[in-house]
């Protein structure tokens, strides 16, 4: 009776009903607080995870002690070993952008691939100041082994480093497990020098405005494969000679020297005076212009030629178009529509170089 008195006076006294709202008030934001939280809104009903309503009302979920020691444990190995496998790269203010952390030279930048670090040691157009290769590739693959001999013979440094360094260094870009720190390869830039001929020379290509890296490693890559005798490249608006075109052309930059005229117009002219015929191209689209215009298959090889390629975007500029003695065209095997009546700059040299080459080749 005296527990029923208690209760019935707790029901009648206001401040008593004012502590329970208060208490209810405080629970129901504890709730709304957990429903909230993203363990909560994730919440798994697997047996780690199990969510329980506690004894003071609010939402809680648990996850046994153990599993948390575990996972933490675990998390804590993994990291250990993958900052002793792959220690970050150092930043430097190296053209690069990343670059190992001993690197001899703010002014080195980093060829990356096996065949460009190759070539670039082989032909020695640079000043090379150290090698990285990750040391699983040293002893995989006999091309690997002779680029690590090579080195050793020219008195390069070879380091081991991890795939990660090898990533910081080249940005990220497919090393294929080897970058080399050299001085930069830039366009052999002497007008003069560009047009003394050697004799024999009979297949030039000019690029004029080449803005695609990749476009450019492609295309000498293909002048170097066909045996092109001299790449000449404007010194305005296009591409410099970086990294990303030395591994786009496989190499092919390390070797073929590329020279750079800022007056592409009179270099032609001077060559023309010489003897030399200069031919463009041009797409399917193409409609009126002042010389012939040919298929690649119809061309007849007469005399020293130069090929001129012009940009991804616009082509030949006038000036140069007004030099040419006649343009090449690819016929195209099915109908050209907007965006597809042309070819890839790079393919397109592809075609017409190896039309060229073999008509030289049947003349002799």
């Amino acid at each position: 009776m005296r527990g029923a008195d208690t209760a019935a006076k707790n029901r009648l006294d206001p401040a008593h009903d004012e502590d329970d709202l208060k208490t209810n008030t405080r629970d129901f934001s504890y709730t709304a607080k957990a429903i909230r939280h993203p363990s909560v809104l994730a919440k798994s009903y697997s047996v780690q995870k199990q969510q329980t309503f506690v004894k003071n009302k609010k939402w809680s979920t648990k996850i046994p002690k153990p599993e948390l020691r575990n996972r933490a444990t675990v998390a804590n190995e993994l990291q250990r070993l993958r900052d002793e496998d792959m220690p970050g790269p150092k930043r430097t203010g190296s053209p690069s952008g990343i670059a190992y952390s001993n690197m001899k030279n703010k002014d080195s930048e980093i060829v990356f691939g096996v065949s460009p670090c190759y070539l670039a040691l082989a032909h020695g157009r640079r000043a090379l100041h150290g090698l990285y290769v990750k040391e699983s590739r040293v002893q995989q693959r006999p091309e690997v082994r002779e680029i690590y001999r090579l080195a050793e013979s020219l008195g390069v440094t070879v380091q081991q480093a991890s795939r990660r360094a090898l990533d910081g260094l080249c940005g990220g870009r497919v090393h294929q497990g080897m970058c080399l720190e050299a001085s930069p390869l830039g366009y052999v830039a002497d007008n003069e020098r560009i047009a003394q001929c050697t004799p024999g020379q009979s297949l030039w290509l000019v690029l004029e405005g080449i803005q695609d890296p990749m476009n450019m490693g492609a295309l000498l890559r293909t002048a170097y494969f066909l045996g092109v005798d001299r790449v000449v490249a404007s010194l305005h608006n296009s591409c410099p000679l970086s990294p990303v075109v030395s591994k786009a052309s496989a190499g092919a930059m390390e070797a073929l020297p590329v020279y750079g005229s800022d007056d592409l117009p009179d270099l032609l002219k001077t060559q023309i005076a010489g003897g030399w015929q200069v031919i463009g191209t041009v797409g399917t689209a193409t409609k009126a212009v002042h010389v012939p215009v040919l298929p690649c298959s119809e061309f007849h090889w007469s005399q020293p030629t130069i090929l001129t390629l012009g940009s991804e975007g616009s082509g030949l500029s006038a000036e140069v178009l007004a030099l040419c003695g006649c343009l090449l065209t690819i016929p195209p095997g099915g109908e050209p529509t907007l965006g597809m009546d042309s070819l890839n700059v790079s393919v397109a040299a592809g075609i017409l170089l190896h039309s060229l080459v073999s008509c030289k080749r049947m003349k002799r």
